[in-house]
């Protein structure tokens, strides 16, 4: 269901009413929250998507689970789940997440590297990447030992890789011809 139109509308619903309401922080939170929840909880997932749990057991489950929330995002979250699309949930506060950056122009971009780079490595990719992208870059770290060296950046749909990893694989590849 990532790729359903649905998750993207319901998402922009929300913002559009947080944003009149300047509630948007709060929910932004809150739907942080409920993704890592879903991500870290096979159960509450399989809980969302249950067909034989009714929705107003559902409700007072999530009404508990997510006492903490703004009553905006509650409330959000309780037609949702009324409407039967309480399995969309966690893919809703994704797109929802996602909607929020491009709205403030925040560029999210993944940084993949064997080892941790160190800073003027880092500042020099950022530099370089700042140069080429408009708005403000949020940088996720992340390690991976099988690219041996190098890095690879993830700005969307766009990937640099410039790990050893490729190197080799090119190299390989043309050494088979």
């Amino acid at each position: 269901m990532k790729g359903s139109k649905v998750p993207a509308r319901y998402a922009q619903a929300l913002l559009e009413i947080t944003e009149e309401q300047q509630k948007t922080d709060a929910a932004v939170s809150n739907m942080r929250d409920l993704s890592v929840t879903a991500s870290d909880n096979r159960e509450f997932e399989l809980f969302l998507k249950n067909p034989i749990i009714k929705s107003d057991k559902k409700i007072a489950v999530l009404e508990k689970i997510f006492n903490h929330f703004d009553e905006v995002s509650m409330a959000f979250i309780r037609l949702i789940t009324k409407n039967g699309r309480e399995a969309l949930l966690p893919a809703i506060a994704h797109e929802f997440d996602a909607r929020v950056k491009n709205a403030r122009g925040i560029v999210p971009i993944t940084l993949t590297s064997a080892v941790a780079l160190d800073k003027s490595v880092k500042d020099t990719v950022v530099k370089k990447l700042s140069a080429q992208v408009e708005g403000k870059l949020e940088i996720e770290e992340k390690l991976d030992d099988k690219l041996i060296g190098g890095f690879m950046v993830r700005m969307g749909d766009v990937q640099i890789d410039a790990s050893i990893l490729r190197q080799f694989k090119e190299m390989r590849k043309n050494l088979m011809r």
